[in-house]
């Protein structure tokens, strides 16, 4: 069983107390506090959110996102509101995306047809490599 250090006294000795709100509640066998312990919430490392910002940026939709990292549309969406980002917007143009290896990526850039178009970017991501074009809507 994992101690609890009382937060009133620094006693380190306490006895479950019941349950409020979902939190396990604890009272110090020395001073009779009752306290419950700091929740501790699934953080995501800033580098999935600085990721789902910029593929944000790129024209990929919030499912699409979702797909790619493994973080929920729903977490992109408030991740968006919080930064304020703003999409401009696309025009003629849509993005279009492949997840490559590396070796995948350097035959596709030795291959000259690859490199025409409108324009691409190549994204780390993990240990693979993203690569969004813009492709020009056909009518």
């Amino acid at each position: 069983m994992q101690e609890r250090i009382c937060p009133n006294c620094g006693h380190d000795k306490s006895t479950k107390s019941g349950v409020v709100k979902g939190r396990q509640r604890y009272k110090c066998k020395a001073c009779s506090y009752n306290y419950t312990v700091a929740r501790k919430g699934k953080k995501i490392d800033n580098y999935y959110v600085t990721k789902a910002l910029q593929l944000y940026l790129e024209g990929l939709s919030y499912r699409e996102i979702e797909r790619i990292l493994g973080v929920s549309h729903v977490s992109i969406i408030n991740w968006v509101k919080q930064h304020k980002v703003e999409r401009p917007e696309q025009g003629d143009y849509h993005p279009t995306y492949r997840i490559l290896t590396h070796a995948e990526l350097m035959a596709f850039y030795q291959n000259p047809q690859n490199l025409k178009g409108a324009g691409m970017v190549v994204t780390e991501l993990g240990d693979k490599y993203m690569l969004i074009r813009w492709e020009r809507f056909r009518d």
